[in-house]
Formats: structure tokens, C-alpha cells, sequence
């Protein structure tokens, strides 16, 4: 089957840019709420889970803004996964917007486990 992209933004209780911006962009930030651990080598990405280790390839970031990744199973798709940072224009609160790909069978999974990381996001953070 093929995977679609799908979107699910996350409103924050924070107004800082910076505190959300290393949260999604730095190892010590993504091994607090996204894996157990993170190493970074030159654009491989190894997140750690319990015993099992997935790598990601960096594709592209502004700082503040958003990055972009690539599992490496996927390194010959168009498939990736990008968080961004949204200022939401009626309330000026800040969001984080997922971007991701699932089979149609898989998506509400997958949703379902963004969630659960969002949640300890905003746990871990207080944001």
C-alpha cells in the first residue's frame, strides 16, 4: 500500500521559540520526549528505543522554524517526517505541526503514538 502524508498540530502552552526549537532539534531535546536516546553522526540520527535503534537522515531545518527527516527505509521514497513550529493567528500561541506518512491502516496508530510523544513533550517540558 502506499503511505500518505497527513498533518496533526499540537497547541502549546508556551511562548518560547527557544525552548521548543531545542526540544525538536537537538539530541538532548528529542531524547527527553521523542526516544529514549539520540546520537548524532554528521546527518544520521540514531533514536533509541528500549533495545532497538531506528536511524533517521537530517534533510533540512531553519532554526526556529522546522526540520526535516528521513528514516532510512525510506531513503528512496519521498516519505519524511518534519516538525515545525506554528504561531497560531487568533490566540499568538505557539503549535507544532507533524508531518508524517502512514498506510491508510496505520495512520490512526501512528496518530495515536504522535500523541502519547506529545504528551510527554509537554509533560517533561511544561510546555
Amino acid at each position: 500500500m502506499k503511505r500518505t502524508k497527513f498533518n496533526i498540530e499540537y497547541q502549546l502552552r508556551t511562548a518560547s521559540v527557544n525552548i521548543l526549537w531545542n526540544s525538536i532539534s537537538t539530541p538532548l531535546g528529542l531524547s527527553e520526549w521523542f526516544a529514549d536516546g539520540v546520537t548524532v553522526k554528521e546527518n544520521e540520527y540514531t533514536f533509541s528505543w528500549d533495545q532497538n535503534d531506528q536511524t533517521a537522515i537530517f534533510i533540512e531545518s531553519k532554526t526556529n522554524d522546522f526540520i526535516q527527516f528521513r528514516w532510512e527505509e525510506d531513503i528512496d521514497t519521498d516519505c519524511y517526517f518534519e516538525l515545525k513550529i506554528v504561531r497560531l493567528h487568533v490566540t499568538g500561541e505557539l503549535a507544532l505541526l507533524i508531518t508524517d506518512f502512514a498506510e491508510p491502516n496505520e495512520k490512526n496508530d501512528l496518530i495515536m503514538l504522535w500523541n502519547k510523544q506529545i504528551e510527554v513533550l509537554r509533560r517533561k517540558t511544561g510546555i
